[in-house]
């Protein structure tokens, strides 16, 4: 049975695969967006493109009621520019304040939607060397640990008014359209690829395809409830990343980019660039997800 499902961040890099892949399987999309015109540009056949504004409510909470699923992923690019403390205040009231406005207008509907599913990130976990990281594992200490665990904490309230929450924990996104692996073709195509600092940090990753497939999962089965780390179950160092993506492309990994280096050019988020997580997918392997994508190999070579 086709649902009815509102997406939020539906023009960035993961709302649009979304959109696109749920449009095509006929589900009836409605897109929140700041410039609707431009959002029915970018992405085609969905029911509505309705204008939202998280700070004015009464523009957009009728179209909450009886929906199938609310996919919030909308929120202030984290690498847009440097972390002062201006951008930081737009990044966490872009997620914490617009999840709280969305979950105060989903209580006072009056059929609820069937789940209610965020995004969040693998971040929440800090720089945790080699421990390996499950769902019930501490946040860390830092600024993007504490803007997704408060992120997560704001969703969970709609499980007070019997509103399934899910709460994706998503790692470094692979795709050609964007994210971290387009940023680090120009230089292995340039011959000067290389890790970023020491390269020893994990790094965990998942293909674009496959975290689509994460949110029609999540849609679509009742089981699955709370956090959810999204990331494959081939997880490899920084190191062992750029080798494989040298070898992918023919070309060599040989000049790392020194953590010095990076805090001059971007600043503070070279910490949480740096930062490892050894993240276990086994919550959402026991969900009977299959990737189709589990190796890093086989992920890029699909890709490139």
């Amino acid at each position: 049975m086709n649902k009815e499902i509102i997406i939020t961040g539906a023009t960035g890099l993961i709302g649009k695969a979304l959109s696109t892949v749920l449009i095509k399987q006929n589900d009836k999309i409605t897109l929140f967006t700041r410039n609707p015109e431009n959002a029915e540009r970018i992405v085609k056949g969905a029911k509505e493109y309705v204008r939202w504004n998280y700070k004015n409510p009464e523009e957009w909470k009728k179209f909450l009621e009886g929906k199938d699923a609310i996919i919030h992923i909308a929120g202030a690019n984290l690498a847009a520019r440097r972390w002062d403390a201006k951008y930081k205040e737009v990044v966490y009231n872009s997620r914490i304040v617009s999840t709280k406005e969305l979950v105060t207008a989903i209580e006072r509907c009056k059929i609820k939607p069937g789940v209610f599913i965020t995004a969040s990130a693998i971040g929440i976990y800090g720089n945790r060397g080699d421990e390996l990281l499950t769902e019930k594992s501490m946040p860390g200490n830092d600024f993007l640990s504490k803007l997704c665990y408060d992120w997560e904490r704001e969703a969970e309230k709609v499980e007070r008014f019997g509103v399934r929450r899910v709460s994706l924990r998503i790692g470094l996104v692979l795709s050609k359209e964007g994210g971290v692996l387009k940023q680090l073709l120009t230089p292995f195509k340039l011959f000067v690829g290389g890790h970023l600092g020491n390269g020893k940090q994990w790094f965990p990753w998942i293909h674009i395809d496959d975290l689509v497939s994460v949110f029609i999962h999540a849609i679509n089965n009742e089981s699955i409830r709370g956090p959810i780390n999204c990331t494959a179950p081939g997880i490899v160092t920084m190191k062992e990343f750029t080798k494989t993506l040298g070898r992918v492309l023919n070309r060599p990994a040989l000049v790392p980019v020194p953590r010095a280096a990076l805090k001059i050019i971007i600043g503070e988020i070279t910490e949480s660039v740096l930062s490892g997580q050894k993240v276990s997918a086994n919550k959402l392997l026991n969900s009977r997800f299959n990737f189709q994508f589990g190796k890093l190999e086989d992920a890029l070579k699909n890709l490139l």
